[in-house]
C-alpha cells in the first residue's frame, strides 16, 4: 500500500510540473515526502561504488531507497505522459478554471509552509520577500528563443529539474522561458524518444548535483530555507492568477501564435477589456477545490506519520 501511495503522489507531482507556474516540489513538500526525496537523491554519489563492493547491488539499492525512487518517478512520468494532452487542452479551452484551482493551492501551500517554520525572527520575514521578490522577476523576465537542438534540450533539462524540486519553482515555467516548453510537451505527446531521452539524461545530471547543494541547505538553515522557498512561491501568484490579458503574441516553432506577454485584471474588468465571460463562479469553485485537495494531501500525511 505504501508503494501506491508513492506512486499517487509522484502522479500528483507529475500533474503540477506540466503546469507553467505550478511546482512539483511544492506537492512533494504537502505530502510530507520532500525531505526524503531529497536524501535519496543525494545517496547517490561515487560512494555508491564501495557500498556495492562491500554490500552488493541490492545493499546499494537500499542504501538510496530504491524502492521509493522508482515509485515515485513512474507515477512522475505516468502523469505527465497521461496528464500532458488533459492539461494542454484545458489552458486553451478552460484556463479560468484551471488557473484558479492551482491559485487556491498555492494559497493554502503557502500557508502549509509557514507552519513548518520552527522559530520566527525578522530576518525570516527577510527572506520571505527576497524569495517572493526573486520569483516575480523571474515571472516578468521575457521568453527567449532556443532551438530544440540536442545541447539545448539537455541544457534545459538541468535546468528545469533543478526548479521542478524547488517549492514555488516551476519548471514547466523555466521551460516556457527558455523557449522550449512546446517542444519538450509536443515529445512527450508524440513520445518522441530521443528529445525524451535527451531532456531525461540533462535531468538526472541537474538532479544529482542540485539535489546535494538544497539538502545540505535544509540541514543546516531550514527555517531560513523554507522561507525562502515560500517567499518563491508567494511570488509566482502573479503568474498564476486567472484573469489575463494577452498584451502581445509571438509564434512558436510550429507557426502558431501563442501569448508573449500577458497583463493581470481584475475579475471585475476581464469581460469588459476582453470580450470574455469571467467565469467568478467557477473561479471560486476551483480555487476552493485545490484548497480542499492540499488539505486532504496534508491530512493523508499526517496519518502515515503516525
Amino acid at each position: 500500500m505504501t508503494k501506491l501511495f508513492t506512486f499517487l503522489k509522484g502522479m500528483a507531482m507529475g500533474a503540477a510540473d506540466v503546469v507553467p507556474g505550478v511546482s512539483g516540489g511544492t506537492i512533494a513538500f504537502i505530502t510530507g515526502i520532500y525531505d526524503t526525496l531529497l536524501e535519496s537523491i543525494r545517496r547517490i554519489n561515487p560512494s555508491l561504488i564501495g557500498i556495492i563492493r562491500k554490500e552488493g547491488l541490492k545493499g546499494a539499492f537500499e542504501h538510496i531507497n530504491g524502492t521509493f525512487l522508482i515509485c515515485l518517478f513512474a507515477g512522475i512520468l505516468t502523469s505527465i505522459f497521461t496528464f500532458a494532452k488533459l492539461i494542454t487542452w484545458m489552458l486553451e479551452t478552460h484556463p479560468i478554471p484551471l488557473w484558479s484551482f492551482f491559485f487556491g493551492l498555492i494559497i493554502v501551500s503557502v500557508i502549509h509552509m509557514f507552519k513548518q517554520v520552527e522559530r520566527w525572527s525578522i530576518n525570516r520575514f527577510v527572506t520571505i520577500v527576497i524569495g517572493a521578490v526573486f520569483a516575480y522577476g523571474i515571472t516578468v523576465l521575457h521568453p527567449v528563443a532556443m532551438e530544440p537542438t540536442p545541447i539545448n534540450v539537455l541544457i534545459a533539462g538541468a535546468i528545469a529539474i533543478c526548479a521542478m524540486i524547488l517549492p514555488g519553482i516551476s519548471g514547466s515555467f523555466i521551460l516556457l522561458l527558455l523557449g522550449m516548453y512546446a517542444p519538450i510537451l509536443a515529445a512527450a505527446k508524440s513520445i518522441d524518444v530521443v528529445t525524451l531521452g535527451l531532456f531525461a539524461i540533462g535531468c538526472v545530471a541537474g538532479l544529482l548535483t542540485f539535489s546535494h547543494f538544497l539538502s545540505w541547505v535544509l540541514r543546516n538553515y531550514r527555517d531560513i530555507a523554507l522561507t525562502f522557498l515560500t517567499g518563491l512561491m508567494i511570488g509566482t501568484l502573479s503568474k498564476i492568477w486567472p484573469w489575463k490579458e494577452v498584451v502581445s503574441w509571438r509564434v512558436n516553432s510550429h507557426g502558431e501564435q501563442v501569448p508573449l506577454l500577458e497583463h493581470n485584471l481584475s475579475p471585475f474588468n476581464f469581460e469588459q477589456v476582453t470580450g470574455q465571460p469571467a467565469l467568478i463562479g467557477y473561479a471560486i469553485c476551483a480555487m476552493v477545490l485545490g484548497i480542499l485537495v492540499v488539505w486532504g494531501l496534508e491530512k493523508f500525511a499526517a496519518t502515515e506519520q503516525k
